[in-house]
């Protein structure tokens, strides 16, 4: 295992919910960041080759980490890099080179480690779990990302993390395709109405069995995913969790698709919510809301418009 140095990690201290923006173009970031909401980023390796892709696209030539370095500067909040090894001390090695390259441009990058970097069964499970451990022991602050179950949230705690990051969207996506729902990707998945699905499916099969029967039928029947049915209760459930232990760890909403997810994991009292740009835009908009504008701005009488002039 790699010797890691002591750093000086960046801590940041909240009350109230915060904003994150997830992307990695500048543009975005910055007119974001004009509007006065966002309160960090969220990037990753896909982002990054998007954006730079569309500067090169446009003409422009920037480095790597000079755009890197620009996205740091671009806030003063937490920035989330991700690291792309599998073994904990790749993962490590690379951690350690993100931040002494980038710590110091404005003294708030976060690591992304994959919760569990395994790609088949016979993969190893923890080597992120382990990696997250020995950064946070280092003073390396860490996001623990691709989480898709409370266990997964709690083990990310239990190894210190500063940072968690369920991916709502992704399981919506993963719920509604086992039972054939069509979507895109914007639409907004409801737990509720699953349920509903399963408790009619079950009225319709249970007629005279016996207890043990019926328990295996409506068993068999469960149409969530270790009981979640939706990304926004895998977030529900995390919160829980953590609050009944006490744990540090500020839980990111990510993998966001809507506004109505962003309200629901508001409600729920989420830290963070790590936001798409489109998303953030759809936040802000309502037909009534434009509607009443159109009406006040009809009803200024001249003698009103004159007290500005």
């Amino acid at each position: 295992m790699i010797k890691m140095p002591i750093y000086t990690p960046f801590i940041a201290k909240w009350d109230k919910m915060k904003i994150f923006i997830d992307t990695a173009d500048l543009d975005e970031i910055k007119e974001a960041h004009s509007w006065g909401i966002v309160d960090g980023v969220t990037t990753n390796p896909s982002l990054i080759k998007k954006a730079v892709d569309k500067l090169k696209d446009s003409g422009k030539s920037i480095t790597m980490e000079d755009y890197i370095s620009e996205i740091c500067l671009a806030v003063n909040g937490p920035v989330s890099l991700e690291v792309k090894g599998i073994k904990a001390d790749e993962i490590i090695k690379e951690a350690e080179i993100l931040y002494e390259k980038f710590n110091p441009v404005n003294t708030n990058v976060v690591i992304k480690v994959p919760i569990n970097t395994a790609m088949s069964e016979n993969d190893e499970n923890f080597e992120g779990i382990k990696a997250i451990k020995w950064l946070e022991g280092g003073g390396i602050p860490t996001n623990a990302t691709l989480v898709m179950t409370p266990g997964q949230a709690l083990m990310a705690a239990k190894a210190g993390a500063r940072y968690v990051s369920p991916f709502l969207g992704r399981v919506d996506d993963y719920i509604r395709l086992n039972i054939g729902i069509e979507f895109g990707k914007g639409d907004y998945h409801s737990a509720s109405t699953m349920k509903r699905i399963e408790a009619a499916e079950g009225t319709k099969l249970i007629g005279s069995e016996s207890p043990a029967d019926m328990y295996r039928i409506l068993r068999d029947l469960e149409i969530g995913d270790e009981g979640i049915y939706s990304g926004v209760q895998l977030a529900e459930s995390i919160i829980k969790i953590y609050r009944a232990y006490g744990f540090k760890t500020e839980i990111i909403a990510a993998s966001i698709r809507n506004a109505r997810q962003v309200r629901e994991v508001a409600e729920l009292g989420v830290d963070i919510a790590t936001i798409p740009f489109n998303v953030i835009k759809e936040m802000m908009v309502h037909h009534k809301t434009m509607e009443g504008m159109r009406k006040f701005t009809a009803d200024v009488v001249p003698e009103y418009r004159a007290l500005f002039e």
